[in-house]
């Protein structure tokens, strides 16, 4: 034992005097660095010194310098290696921590479920011994070792009645649940089909009076909102609406706020003895569920939106219907819009059909046909947009699908006879647009002045008209003229807002030539006085690329 006992003392005795022979080391290394070896190299300096030219001072300088950086530099690194090690030890360490505290917050969490499931349990017996709440149905209840039922749902209120035999209770009882389990699981749609039960098809009776062309739509709509609604446009601005209707089913009024943006639809609703459903558009939607609503796997139910409702409606009726997406790029159109999007670019129309469910039921609703909902040729969606910095970038997919209306000033009062709505049917309306397309069609010379102005931006600014945007400037413009206006207005229209609003996006400043060549090329095939808004928009582009 006394054998080992100075074996152990002895090996300690050479551990210690290690960790010492370190630490002094450690200062030796840093005297020889910090003190010793500066006093050395003065010395060698003073040996040599007396010996050295101007050339040998300078390079003295040079070298003694250099090296002094890097010994400097060397002990920064080292320093900042040094800082960079304890602030991710500090991160390391507040990340334990935080892991901890989810624990306990998790603990904390399972320990309030049990209290609760406790004191429902509590009331369950209770309650259960008086017969007053029984669970709901399609409730799952799960017994525990004290004979007592955690409910997995809400407890839904019964009378002694409830308790009798079916053939025992009231016919108004038994009458009213048969109506809900009837209405299946589209409990809004299912209303709208019992609206229209009775009636069918909503049919529009037009009167002679109401048999009028487009500048006469557009007239009694003008006065029609400045008498009952104190809402003021110009005739211009209703053409390019009624021929935006004709062009594509998705208008976006843009503009500053005041202009009458979200009220020209509803007033031109009214206008048509029709209400338009106005959707106000939310920052957090980011799909389709928010517009249509979607399938509660656990209910079994379609939870509906008021847009669905609309859109629903709007196949048992004849007239001409508007939605309203107010404010819609306060979320990514392209998101939540997306399906309507793709499916209103197929050219077959009875493809135009929306997913709701995956499989048909019984007492699903009279309008869906294998769970899909065909989309009514006689809806347009009409999106209010404001730009600032509470909203998203409307981008190109969405513009080029779309016709846009800029409203940025409001028109002036004026004091219009009192003029009542009309009945306009849809059909009706498309028989205008057609036979506006057939009598106004675009003339020749300006078609062939469309090409070069297309030969030009393509080779200069590498943006195509493309075969969306001319079918529609051919569309839009037949109508804008039917309207009362002129072709030359139209086409300004369309292509100031279909291709020039692109330029936006481009590298102005290095385009300036290109620009004044649009200018003057627009200027050469059309005339000075015309194409006006295209030309000031191309200005201020200038303006702005300088």
């Amino acid at each position: 034992m006394n054998e080992f006992a100075q074996y152990y003392l002895e090996f300690m005795r050479q551990v210690w005097e290690q960790i010492c022979n370190f630490f002094v080391g450690l200062y030796n290394c840093f005297a020889d660095i910090l003190v010793l070896n500066h006093i050395d190299n003065i010395k060698l300096i003073g040996k040599y010194a007396n010996s050295f030219n101007v050339l040998s001072w300078i390079l003295f300088v040079i070298i003694d310098g250099i090296t002094l950086a890097f010994i400097v530099l060397l002990f920064v690194k080292a320093f900042q290696l040094l800082r960079r090690w304890l602030k991710f030890r500090k991160k390391e360490v507040e990340k334990e921590d935080l892991l901890f505290e989810i624990a306990q917050l998790k603990e904390e969490v399972k320990r309030t479920i049990k209290d609760k499931e406790r004191i429902l349990n509590l009331q369950l017996g209770e309650v259960r011994e008086q017969g007053l709440l029984v669970p709901s149905k399609g409730m799952i209840t799960q017994e525990d070792a004290t004979g007592g039922y955690y409910p997995s749902d809400e407890l839904v209120s019964v009378s002694p009645q409830s308790f009798l035999p079916s053939d025992m209770k009231s016919e108004k009882e038994v009458t009213s649940s048969s109506a809900t389990e009837e209405k299946g699981r589209f409990s809004k749609l299912a209303l709208v089909d019992q609206k229209y039960a009775e009636s069918g098809i909503y049919h529009i009776t037009m009167t002679e009076d109401d048999l009028v062309g487009l500048p006469e739509i557009i007239n009694r709509f003008v006065n029609y909102a400045a008498s009952q609604h104190h809402l003021y446009y110009t005739k211009r601005t209703i053409s390019k609406f009624v021929a935006g209707l004709a062009t594509s089913k998705i208008i976006i009024l843009e503009g500053i706020s005041g202009t009458g943006k979200t009220s020209l639809p509803y007033a031109f609703s009214r206008f048509m003895k029709n209400q338009a459903q106005i959707v106000s558009v939310q920052p957090s939607w980011r799909d389709r569920t928010e517009i249509l609503g979607y399938l509660n796997e656990f209910t079994k139910k379609f939870n509906e939106t008021d847009f669905l409702k609309a859109l629903y409606e709007v196949s048992y009726r004849e007239d001409v219907n508007l939605i309203v997406l107010d404010e819609l790029n306060l979320a990514r159109i392209e998101y939540y819009f997306a399906e309507f999007l793709s499916i209103m670019e197929m050219p077959d129309k009875s493809e135009w059909k929306i997913d709701l469910v995956p499989t048909q039921e019984p007492n699903d609703p009279h309008h869906l046909t294998e769970g899909k909902l065909l989309i009514p040729q006689n809806l347009w969606y009409i999106g209010t947009a404001n730009k600032d910095d509470s909203t998203f970038t409307i981008t190109d997919k969405v513009y080029d699908r779309a016709v846009t209306l800029y409203l940025n000033e409001r028109a002036k009062y004026f004091d219009a006879p009192f003029t009542e709505s009309i009945n306009l049917s849809y059909d009706y309306l498309q028989k205008l647009f057609d036979e506006a397309s057939e009598l106004h069609t675009i003339s020749l010379k300006n078609l062939d002045n469309i090409e070069k102005l297309d030969e030009f931006v393509q080779e200069n600014f590498k943006i195509a008209f493309g075969n969306r945007i001319m079918k529609q400037i051919k569309t839009f413009v037949p109508v804008y003229v039917a309207c009362g206006n002129s072709e030359l207005d139209g086409l300004d229209y369309m292509i100031c807002t279909k291709i020039f609003k692109k330029f936006e996006a481009l590298n102005l400043p290095f385009l300036k030539k290109e620009l004044e060549g649009l200018i003057a090329l627009i200027q050469k095939l059309y005339g000075k006085e015309s194409f006006k808004e295209s030309i000031a928009y191309l200005r201020d582009l200038l303006k702005m690329a300088s």
